[in-house]
């Protein structure tokens, strides 16, 4: 299939694409760099400066012919998205809805959307079942769901004039090489990670003891790939991805501190205010995943701990070192 991943450049983007190119497929990337570069896409993707906010810079990729959408591109920023209602809104939600548009005008059949784990909120049960009622409290989650609404309803529309299926897969918190570890708007464990090798305390807000799902990033690519040729995902399914296993800020701070040859208790953590839109307790059920997709996740935390920390520190050393210029340079 001819494939186009928006937000391809990512941190989630780019494995999907590495695993979208392996398993055969053409594959087409759609990215503003605000979360990632082009040189992070795999030379052998295409790809496109745009925004999905903008149709007019997502059409011409449209009209080349797409046989499937994978769409990632998000701002995925929970404080962002407090201090910038109206761009979180445009991107998440608007942005969604233009390449919804873009799916009905060119007759896409298929279309994989990255949802989240913060539709949820707080208050329900835990692990969370997907049938647990939605009711998000940041921001950043209200226009996800919202997002995830009109995937579901795109597809129900009876004027379409062909069949578009859909799939929501709720990803919680994903982890693993290729995540920055200087970008205060991406995944917390990355921000330890950085923290340490730069030497900088770590800031845990609240008291810690919220709770995470991490999810490794190659399980979260297979869950992906399980849903791409999946009848069960095809017909309108949404389906968590995680691990289904929590892990407390506090105890994540002292596994990273500690993938990083410190000492337990060695290193500073500074605390700071609980922030708003915060989740207590976090942890998903993936019975449905299992069931339909036949999607088990294979990583346990600690190996995905240990192979992120070496890449990690392997990033961080080349990063460091200074070029050597040739005599006379």
């Amino acid at each position: 299939m001819r494939i186009l991943v928006t937000g391809g450049a990512g941190f989630i983007g780019t494995h999907l694409c590495r695993r979208l190119l392996k398993e055969g497929h053409k594959v087409v990337v759609v990215d503003n760099e605000s979360n990632g570069t082009r040189e992070n896409v795999p030379s052998q993707a295409g790809f496109v400066l745009g925004d999905v906010a903008r149709p007019a810079e997502i059409e011409p990729v449209f009209a080349q012919g797409v046989d499937a959408v994978c769409h990632i591109a998000g701002q995925v920023s929970i404080g962002r998205s407090f201090m910038d209602p109206v761009a979180d809104l445009r991107t998440n939600t608007e942005g969604t809805v233009n390449v919804l548009q873009m799916c009905v005008k060119y007759q896409v059949p298929r279309l994989i959307y990255a949802s989240s784990m913060t539709i949820y909120g707080n208050g329900g049960i835990v692990p969370t079942p997907e049938s647990e009622r939605a009711n998000p409290d940041s921001y950043y989650g209200i226009t996800k769901y919202a997002a995830e609404r009109y995937v579901h309803g795109t597809a129900e529309r009876p004027d379409l004039g062909f069949d578009l299926k859909v799939t929501s897969l709720r990803m919680f918190s994903v982890y693993g090489p290729g995540q920055s570890f200087d970008n205060p708007y991406q995944g917390v464990l990355g921000i330890f990670l950085g923290n340490v090798m730069r030497g900088e305390p770590i800031t845990i807000f609240g008291d810690g003891e919220q709770t995470r799902d991490f999810v490794f990033v190659g399980d979260i690519i297979d869950g992906w790939i399980k849903a791409l040729d999946n009848p069960a995902a095809s017909a309108g399914g949404v389906f968590n991805l995680g691990s289904g296993r929590s892990l407390s800020i506090n105890e994540l701070a002292a596994r990273a501190i500690a993938a990083l040859g410190h000492a337990p208790g060695s290193y500073p953590i500074h605390r700071a205010a609980t922030r708003p839109g915060e989740q207590r307790s976090v942890q998903a059920d993936i019975s449905l995943a299992r069931k339909a997709l036949r999607w088990e996740p294979q990583t346990a935390f600690e190996k995905g701990l240990a192979e992120t920390a070496r890449w990690a520190k392997s990033e961080f050393a080349a990063s460091m070192r200074t070029p050597v210029l040739a005599a006379g340079a």
